[in-house]
């Protein structure tokens, strides 16, 4: 953003020289996107995502100093996985019916609420595996219902959205870098309950931030107001507008069924794969330092996505996906430290890019009073498969090894990207965030009455 005061919700969008100046092709220095608004929000995401790193390292360290086995661990996250990506598409509903803000800062209420009370359990030694896997149920449906209002949130308060995005992105890097780091070390000096009340903190920092942003309403071309929980639809209604939505854009469903494969194939398989494998053979410090790699990846990837402003993002980040390959091609391959630290790092930087050129299509193709649900099924979708391969990756190792796994995952990485540029809609879907909010990520005819748009994005459902 450029860092002046937000346009007033009542004026209209930006005239054509500066939608004009707000198109890039290629590789140019990116507007402004500090404001003081988006600001609070990047400090909220960035503490946010810190507290969540580090709740594994809390849990694992809690659950198993009171006797518990890695498969306690491993229900009490799935408690909270589960929760989330069965509720989330009605959270999307939720969010675009009654607003973002509101529902955002109460679902960081109820988490800090609960962080502390699973501190005050691991403090007073009563730790109990159910209490924890309810508490974990609920934080995945405030998670539910805070999720979708991050993708609206973007383009509200950033004119420039892929620089927020790829803003968001290394700040979220960051704390994967930091976050488990600072888990070991409050466990080491306290218990894994100070890890929950770091944890529940963080939670408080955002609702703060959240609390002082000034988020301006959405608006359609006309200038108008899209119309929020007065309208008399149903939420049944929302919801399958919402799927009829999803369904009418071909590269976004096109996408999410590309991606089930690459969560079953590549990415379930790759994370547990790679942990057994580089622990098994050079010792846990040297999984740290690929992790530590995969991480200083994403945050590159974060910043090239700052930088480089392709006219079709979603063919730009498909290419870029071709380097995950290398991440489970130099493990399965049995390479050094530094290769499979290399290839993490390559990894990180593509996904990362593709993340950003992903997000950033999303909130700019889709008509803002649909885009929370949108983002929901985007959500659901993408996580779904995950789960899956993570449970195929033991039976596929007994039968193949896990060498041949990952190169089999290698092999499906460079596929998917195959799959995704043979789709028409994906490889020739072109950048939109000129377009003035409320088009439905249409770029409107210059002979086009702005009022006759206006009309059919709000024509009743």
């Amino acid at each position: 953003m450029s860092g002046k005061p937000a346009r007033p919700a009542g004026e209209g969008p930006p005239d054509a020289a500066a939608a004009k100046r707000g198109a890039w092709d290629g590789l140019t220095a990116a507007p402004r996107v500090w404001s003081r608004d988006f600001g609070l929000f990047f400090v909220a995401r960035a503490v946010a995502r810190l507290g969540d790193t580090m709740l594994p390292v809390a849990l694992a360290a809690g659950l198993l100093q009171h006797g518990y086995g890695v498969g306690a661990v491993g229900l009490a996250m799935a408690s909270t996985a589960a929760s989330f990506a069965g509720l989330v598409v009605f959270g999307g509903v939720i969010a675009d019916r009654f607003g973002t803000r509101g529902l955002m800062i109460g679902a960081d209420l109820v988490r800090l609420v609960t962080q502390a009370l699973t501190a005050v359990l691991f403090f007073s030694g009563r730790v109990v595996l159910w209490e924890i896997c309810v508490i974990g149920v609920v934080n995945g449906v405030a998670s539910a219902v805070f999720q979708p209002g991050v993708a609206s949130t973007v383009p509200r308060l950033a004119s420039d959205v892929q620089g927020a995005n790829g803003a968001i992105r290394i700040a979220e890097s960051g704390a994967q870098l930091a976050g488990p780091a600072a888990a070991g070390v409050l466990v080491g000096l306290t218990d894994p309950g100070g890890v929950f009340i770091a944890h529940a903190a963080t939670y408080a920092i955002s609702a703060l931030c959240l609390l002082l942003l000034r988020l301006p309403p959405l608006t359609h071309a006309t200038g108008r107001a899209v119309p929020g929980a007065a309208r008399a639809s149903t939420f049944t209604a929302d919801l399958v507008e919402g799927w009829r939505e999803f369904r009418s854009r071909t590269w976004l469903w096109g996408v999410i069924l590309v991606w089930c494969l690459y969560m079953i194939a590549v990415v379930g398989p790759t994370t547990p794969l790679v942990a057994t494998e580089v622990v098994g053979e050079h010792g846990a410090g040297a999984y740290g330092l690929v992790n530590s790699a995969l991480g200083a990846g994403t945050v590159v990837g974060g910043l090239l996505a700052l930088r480089i402003r392709p006219r079709r993002m979603l063919r730009a980040g498909a290419i870029s996906l071709l380097g995950f390959a290398g991440f489970p091609a130099t493990v399965g391959l049995g390479m050094d430290v530094p290769a499979m630290a290399a290839g993490a790092a390559v990894a990180g930087a593509g996904a990362a890019f593709w993340g950003v050129m992903w997000a950033t299509s999303v909130q700019t193709q889709v008509k803002p009073d649909v885009l929370n649900r949108i983002h929901a099924y985007d959500v659901a979708g993408s996580l779904a498969m995950m789960p899956v391969g993570q449970a195929l990756a033991g039976p596929a190792a007994a039968g193949l090894g896990a060498g041949g796994v990952l190169m089999v995952a290698a092999v499906t990485s460079v596929l998917v990207v195959v799959a995704l540029l043979a789709i028409p809609a994906v490889r020739d879907l072109e950048r939109v965030d000129a377009a003035p909010v409320g088009t439905g990520g249409r770029r409107r005819p210059t002979d086009a009455p702005a009022e006759a748009e206006g009309e059919r994005d709000c024509r009743t459902k």
